[in-house]
């Protein structure tokens, strides 16, 4: 049984009087401990893909299957719970509360999980993995573009999730920072976490073990 699969996933959005169709019926498994690069142009509907599969977005129409389970019609708590206990989200923009420390913003998805993890330790010992133990109390703008993508790397594996999914991470950085980062996502796929990514660089695709091509909203393998 895969870890993911998606069957005939359609996606459409209404703008105006017209419908667009985003995705037009894609077909996809992942196993568990993959690494899988998703790549497209602009517009090809590969960050659609991810946010469906990150349950951030429903199909139109299709099959979201996750761990044997669909999840493609379940309601807003059930999603939100799936979010909070298996999927750790990884975005080019950073997303970090600017009025909050590097430690208190790994801390945030924390707020609603039931797991009984001591979460301050466990946020101090990943931030010392990723080379930022001498930052946890540094605002996000006294922090290097680098620097914030690793923390919200972390931020993305605080509840211990099983899937990464991680949108255009290296977007923003420049080389010596993306390298940092690849390798970061690198090891914790050696580590036993799924990782997914969507970028348009064949630099940061090269560290995928697979990638698929998406374009006018279908997948195609490499």
């Amino acid at each position: 049984m895969s870890l993911i699969e998606l069957r005939g996933i359609r996606k459409t959005y209404r703008q105006g009087e017209l419908l667009v169709e985003v995705l037009k019926g894609v077909d996809l498994k992942v196993e568990k401990g993959d690494f899988l690069a998703i790549m497209g142009a602009s517009g090809s509907g590969k960050s659609t893909l991810l946010y469906i599969i990150g349950c951030l977005e429903s199909p139109t129409d299709g099959k979201y299957i996750l761990e044997g389970s669909e999840v493609s019609r379940l309601g807003d708590d059930e999603l939100s719970a799936i979010r909070n206990q298996k999927l750790g989200f990884v975005f080019q923009s950073f997303y970090l509360i600017p009025y909050l420390t590097v430690l208190e913003n790994v801390l945030v998805p924390t707020i609603y999980s039931k797991r009984h993890l001591d979460f301050k330790s466990r946020a101090r010992g990943l931030l010392r993995k990723v080379g930022l133990e001498e930052r946890l109390f540094f605002l996000p703008s006294e922090l290097s573009g680098g620097q914030k993508q690793r923390t919200a790397i972390v931020r993305s594996l605080i509840n211990d999730p099983d899937i990464v999914l991680a949108d255009e991470p290296t977007g923003q950085l420049d080389s010596k920072s993306s390298s940092q980062v690849m390798e970061i996502l690198t090891a914790l796929n050696k580590d036993g976490k799924t990782i997914i990514l969507v970028t348009h660089d064949e630099a940061t695709a090269s560290y995928a073990k697979r990638r698929v091509i998406m374009k006018d909203g279908l997948i195609y393998p490499v």
